[in-house]
């Protein structure tokens, strides 16, 4: 490895280094000259995407608030004081009309969360006609709900489902920083069961939480090296919100979190990189530089789950003024 350059592999057409990472490679990579770093993401980028296409999704919390985990970034929590009143789960037909809007908007995938530690059986014929209903209407379905079990996770692939989202969140060394009622390894488990069940994995993390770069650098490390990285890789810069653990931690620099997002496509070449909470803080310059990194996804809508997200209008005059269309979905 060219300690300037980064890896430099030839069993890599373009010259990328190839899984199984380490930190070190990635390290490198990252510490380039940012010029440099945006040029290499560029590249990857138009080898795999068309670089004026950007994939929008359409998130719709189905049940909020009232969660068991004590998740430190987290106004959903029932451990903390945000304010936030947990909701029953919502009614299909509803969820369905929601979808359809989002349709008619532009959206090509519908996520749903819900917040909850893991499905109950009670929930899961709601769940799975919510998919049947979605996928009815041509869109990609998504769906986070938690941790799954194998047989979960069967009977959301049987219903329909294309992507389960469920993020890492941080570095193995970082995590109990941040969450002490689920483990990493717990994590992990249920990226396996979705994995085996077929459904595509959507799977990133949240940076800002007062992590070092080095903890963002070994989450995308510990993606990369999945079995199969993440179709979907969603990075969060975290909304600090009153009540939570951290509700007063300092945010990450806008220069690094671009440097996240090179280095999230450099190692990741054909997943979507998606940028989800935080685009209310981002500045278009900052948005269009994340795009330029390879960033190809966002969440549209006013909000996500619970937090403050770019109207529409302003996304598509953003979208104008750079040129950049919306992902059509295949048929």
């Amino acid at each position: 490895m060219n300690a300037e350059l980064g890896p430099d592999l030839t069993s890599d057409p373009l010259g990328w280094a190839l899984p199984p990472w380490t930190r070190e490679e990635a390290q490198a990579i990252h510490d380039l000259p940012f010029n440099d770093l945006l040029f290499r993401a560029q590249t990857v980028h138009r080898a795999n995407f068309d670089p004026n296409r950007v994939q929008l999704s359409r998130l719709l919390s189905i049940k909020t608030g009232g969660c068991p985990e004590d998740c430190g970034y987290c106004s959903q929590s029932a451990h903390h004081q945000s304010g936030l009143k947990a909701s029953k789960l919502m009614e299909v037909e509803r969820v369905v009309a929601e979808a359809r809007k989002a349709r008619d908007a532009g959206a090509t995938r519908y996520c749903m969360g819900a917040a909850w530690r893991s499905p109950k059986e009670r929930d899961m014929e709601a769940v799975v006609a919510m998919v049947e209903g979605v996928k009815a209407l041509g869109m990609e379905t998504c769906m986070t709900l938690g941790m799954l079990d194998l047989e979960q996770a069967a009977r959301l692939k049987q219903a329909g489902l294309d992507y389960y989202n469920h993020n890492i969140d941080t570095s193995e060394r970082y995590y109990g920083e941040v969450i002490s009622t689920r483990s990493f390894a717990g994590r992990l488990d249920t990226l396996e069961n979705v994995r085996q069940s077929g459904i595509k994995v959507c799977c990133g993390g949240i940076v800002g939480m007062g992590e070092e770069p080095v903890d963002r650098i070994d989450m995308l490390v510990t993606l990369a090296n999945l079995p199969e990285p993440p179709d979907s890789v969603p990075i969060n810069m975290l909304i600090p919100i009153a009540g939570t653990p951290l509700a007063d931690a300092s945010p990450i620099e806008p220069i690094e979190f671009v440097r996240m997002i090179a280095l999230a496509r450099i190692m990741m070449p054909k997943s979507y990189v998606r940028l989800s909470a935080g685009r209310t803080a981002m500045t278009d310059e900052m948005q269009a530089l994340c795009f330029f990194a390879g960033a190809n996804s966002i969440f549209v809508g006013d909000t996500l789950l619970t937090a403050g997200n770019p109207g529409q209008d302003k996304d598509t005059l953003l979208f104008r003024r750079l040129g950049i269309e919306r992902m059509e979905l295949e048929s």
